[in-house]
């Protein structure tokens, strides 16, 4: 299954503005270290279509985000 993309990346592609390649929101993620929750989050939105059903990975990506500006302090 395709992972889905940020809409506005989708639509800045389409115009022939965006590179070929990453999501520069995938990235810039990336370089967090929390990408796979950040993933996990966007599967489970293409599936359930709702963000109520998907806390669990909201919960994971937060915490990994939390922790991810913990070390930066």
């Amino acid at each position: 299954m395709a992972k889905p993309g940020h809409a506005w990346s989708r639509a800045a592609a389409e115009q022939g503005e965006a590179e070929e390649g990453e999501d520069p929101l995938d990235a810039m993620i990336a370089r967090t270290g929390c990408l796979e929750q950040h993933r996990q989050v966007q599967e489970c939105m293409a599936e359930r279509q709702d963000w109520r059903h998907c806390q669990a990975q909201l919960r994971a990506f937060g915490a990994c985000m939390a922790r991810r500006q913990q070390r930066e302090r």
